[in-house]
């Protein structure tokens, strides 16, 4: 997320971009349609029940004619209706609150499972271009941002309009003239909170993306907290965070400001028209055109008629605040997705693990490129491993296999058919993997090894942790293979999260191997173990071995030594060492010191 300021943009562009949120966010309420029509019908009985308690109260004071004369059996009846208009406006409220409520956070979570289920279908690009905090806070923080304006726009919106339109009707029946006045004055308040409005927008949209920013600065220095402190950096880290932190006050202050000014705006106009019923309807009292339970009724109506201005001012504040955030969530939902499968698209099956990389170009970066003109071609059953500086291009080859990038030029093909002519599924089903970074999610230690086969026996699944030797580490957890990683009781080191997702390798059992660096958290000793295990698990299996250690690869049928996205050198460790060159460098650098 870029730390410039945004700067507001036109009030034509922030019309459109508020009205395309609020088009999208309809999308998400047609599937409430019965909901939404039955919240309607409640709001017009809470706006018909609350405007009928000012005609019976004014009803009831018309029937005090004067001192010790008073229309005993009329009062009884005005009260007796002014008791159930009151006791169905109350049950209506919370029939409609209860109903809003839960479409209000239906469509929250219909909006959150689009958010995550949308994630899964883009490419790996996007994720690693976006700021994972960023993300996250689309996800949960400006969609809840958005549930709080969905609720207050149910219950104070469509009952705020329902109760100026009927108000107006019921001010109608009693005065047209004074009613006039009251009409004539309005739009003042219209005009003023439109325009305040429009430009909120902007301002709102600009909050909401500093907050993303600073829940991806907070979640990068939580993660790196031990590096902060090793590097004594915490006043750097302090004072990065007081700076982004000081944009988010920056823009949270000029969004609230400018949405403040809708009250107050609609509160003077309001007063304006109390003020105007009273000075008319007094002067209609005089000429008798209205009785005194009239004008008390008429001044009843002007408090009802203004105080749905306040709320719908509020509402209108708040929406704008729940668009913007909705807009970046319809921004994520609108980011193109991972090309799908061709309609003819292959299914691999029985994978022999011959893999052929015929004059590849890739780059993340147009007009940089990484890979050049690469081919390499590995027999069934060939243990390939992989070698050279930082940033030649080892791990990108391997995104490149995996298909989590399509090649720029060239082909990869296996089994002779190119990996875009098959599904992605089962291409990556015919790979295990095993990478640098490690990733557990918050679940059982049975239910991390079985990621791959969620099916797996409970003796698979310590068959294979046996097998990446995590069995001795796992059975001291509190909990043995039930303890759910994540919390404090079952804090795991990088070590044993690595050996868990060695474990998770050996379990899926996949006919072709990827290990990326993978013993580089292990202690030697554990290593020599782990390395024993995967030779034999990579006998008879296509295997690519990404690694720095060259003393993990001597074992290699082929050793591939790379350097600036091309291959340099291509033989055995015995070879390369013999042929003293780019490969026996490297080695040298290591253990020759």
């Amino acid at each position: 997320m870029s730390a410039a300021k945004a700067k507001p943009t036109t009030a034509g562009t922030k019309r459109a971009s508020s009205m395309g949120a609020l088009r999208r966010a309809l999308g998400f309420l047609s599937s409430h349609a019965a909901a939404l029509v039955a919240s309607g019908l409640l709001a017009a009985v809470v706006t018909v029940t609350t405007l009928l308690v000012p005609v019976l109260s004014g009803r009831a004071v018309d029937c005090l004619v004067g001192p010790g004369e008073v229309d005993g059996a009329r009062l009884l009846d005005a009260l007796r209706l002014l008791a159930l208009s009151i006791a169905g406006t109350a049950v209506s409220q919370w029939l409609l609150t209860a109903l809003t409520n839960r479409v209000a956070y239906d469509v929250v979570r219909d909006m959150r499972v689009a958010a995550f289920s949308k994630l899964q279908r883009l490419p790996i690009s996007y994720l690693d271009s976006h700021r994972h905090g960023d993300v996250v806070n689309r996800i949960v923080t400006d969609v809840d941002q958005f549930s709080n304006g969905l609720v207050m726009t149910f219950q104070q919106f469509f009952t705020g309009v329902l109760t100026i339109v009927l108000t107006l009707a019921f001010m109608f029946s009693l005065n047209p003239l004074v009613t006039l006045v009251v009409a004539a004055v309005t739009p003042l308040s219209i005009v003023a909170a439109k325009a305040i409005a429009g430009r909120g927008y902007a301002y709102f949209h600009d909050q909401s993306a500093r907050r993303g920013e600073l829940t991806a600065l907070v979640e990068e220095y939580v993660g790196g907290k031990g590096v902060v402190e090793a590097f004594d950096a915490q006043e750097l880290a302090q004072g990065r965070f007081e700076q982004v932190d000081a944009r988010l006050a920056k823009a949270s202050f000029r969004a609230v400001f400018y949405s403040s000014l809708i009250n107050p705006t609609t509160r003077f106009v309001n007063a304006l028209v109390y003020a105007g019923v009273g000075i008319f309807g007094a002067l209609a009292a005089i000429d008798g055109a209205l009785t005194v339970g009239g004008l008390t009724a008429f001044l009843s109506y002007a408090n009802q008629y203004t105080k749905p201005f306040n709320d719908i001012s509020e509402v209108v504040t708040e929406l704008q605040n729940s668009l913007a955030c909705a807009a970046r969530l319809f921004e994520l939902l609108e980011e193109r997705e991972e090309e799908p499968d061709a309609s003819d698209a292959l299914e691999l099956a029985h994978v022999r693990g011959q893999v052929d990389i015929s004059y590849v170009d890739f780059s993340y970066v147009p007009g940089h490129p990484l890979i050049r003109d690469f081919e390499l071609h590995v027999r069934p059953g060939e243990r390939v491993a992989i070698v050279g500086p930082t940033g030649c291009g080892k791990t990108t080859l391997i995104n490149l296999l995996m298909r989590f990038y399509d090649v720029d030029a060239g082909s990869i093909s296996v089994d002779g058919h190119d990996v875009r002519s098959v599904t992605r599924r089962s291409l990556r089903a015919a790979w295990g993997m095993v990478l640098q970074e490690t990733w557990v999610k918050s679940a059982s230690v049975r239910d991390n090894i079985a990621l791959g086969r969620p099916d797996a026996s409970d003796e698979e699944v310590r068959a294979a942790a046996r097998a990446a030797f995590a069995d001795e580490f796992i059975e001291r957890m509190p909990h043995g293979y039930d303890t759910v990683l994540g919390g404090e009781e079952a804090a795991v080191s990088a070590g044993q999260r690595q050996l868990l997702c060695i474990a998770r390798a050996m379990l899926a059992d996949a006919p072709m191997l990827i290990l990326d660096e993978a013993t580089s958290n292990i202690d030697t000793r554990t290593e020599v173990k782990v390395q024993a295990a995967f030779s034999r698990l990579m006998e008879g299996r296509t295997s690519f071995v990404v690694a720095h250690r060259l003393s993990t690869v001597r074992d290699a049928d082929l050793i591939v030594a790379m350097r600036d996205g091309r291959i340099v050198e291509t033989g055995t460790h015995d070879e390369l060492l013999a042929r003293g060159g780019f490969y026996a460098s490297l080695y040298r650098s290591q253990f020759e010191r």
